[in-house]
């Protein structure tokens, strides 16, 4: 067929490559988000997609808006068989929507119709949910809310960090697109309507959500932390001899059943006590460092029982 694929970071990156190198279709055209700031000095880079794109010699267009007339117009023009999109970042109207003869299908990260919205692993990871999943679905005007074609489900495991399913799901949804695209093409893909029970919505990651508060239960206190590793990172204040604490990112940690006060340290292993239960830090980030395992991290700052997190 000939496509278009829209999308921006690695989760579309991984399936912009498997189509790349399965060579089935024309990819006439790759959408992806405008060059943003990064790094250090916060100077323009491409999106991992629109990097990768350029480096196959795709042509790419990265507008700033699809609702724009000109890029209607232009996306109209290309003339597709269907479109692919995959955390793309942008609202699609209907005319960009209906433009391909066949349609633009959504590559999406959960079982539909839990987790609609713009961070369905996170919120999964943090809701506890044991069970999440990757779909094919048909892109509608409505929030995710199309027939779903195709789909595979992952185990959440009690160490899975929403980094952790992302690379895994980011893997198993590329080859469950590649399959379902041929079926699209031959007209053989059946198209199941989603049920009205069990709606749920992954709201955006806003920064106000990253602190820790040691109150809250244990149990989600610790499905907090896996949901925002590796980003943004769920955070507490290290108290030091300075004047001010030091920010420290949790990245990894595990429920464990032990009494204590919230926000106090219990052993000289990193088990701090919460609202109800603890959570045994495994990972942490220190401001300034880069990331490293409980261990090495107090051997470079020792945290005594009975120090009081923030």
């Amino acid at each position: 067929m000939r496509i278009a694929f829209l999308g921006t970071p690695d989760f579309a990156l991984a399936a912009l490559r498997r189509l790349v190198a399965g060579g089935e279709h024309e990819i006439a055209c790759v959408y992806s988000q405008p060059p943003a700031p990064r790094g250090r000095g916060q100077t323009l880079q491409p999106s991992p997609v629109h990097a990768f794109a350029l480096e196959q010699g795709l042509r790419v267009r990265t507008p700033a808006s699809m609702r724009d007339p000109g890029e209607i117009f232009a996306f109209q023009a290309l003339e597709l068989d269907a479109a692919v999109v995959v955390a793309f970042g942008q609202i699609l109207t209907r005319e960009v929507i209906e433009a391909p003869l066949l349609g633009t299908f959504n590559l999406h990260g959960s079982l539909l119709p839990r987790w609609r919205g713009a961070a369905p692993i996170q919120r999964a990871v943090m809701a506890g949910d044991p069970v999440t999943g990757v779909e094919v679905m048909r892109l509608t005007e409505g929030l995710d809310e199309g027939p779903v074609l195709a789909s595979e489900t992952l185990r959440i495991g009690p160490l899975d960090t929403a980094g952790t399913v992302h690379d895994r799901m980011a893997a198993i949804g590329a080859e469950l697109l590649a399959r379902t695209l041929p079926q699209i093409e031959a007209g053989t893909a059946v198209e199941r309507a989603q049920v009205e029970d069990g709606v749920t919505y992954a709201k955006k990651i806003r920064p106000k959500e990253a602190k820790v508060d040691w109150a809250k239960p244990g149990v989600d206190i610790d499905r907090k932390i896996r949901g925002l590793s590796p980003s943004p990172g769920a955070w507490f204040l290290l108290p030091t001899d300075r004047q001010r604490p030091v920010r420290v990112k949790a990245l990894l940690s595990a429920f464990e059943d032990a009494d204590g006060p919230a926000g106090q340290v219990l052993d000289d292993r990193l088990l701090v006590g919460t609202g109800a239960g603890a959570v045994r830090l495994l990972r942490v980030q220190r401001e300034g460092r880069g990331p490293q395992d409980a261990e090495a991290f107090l051997r470079g700052a020792p945290m005594a029982a009975g120090t009081m997190l923030s």
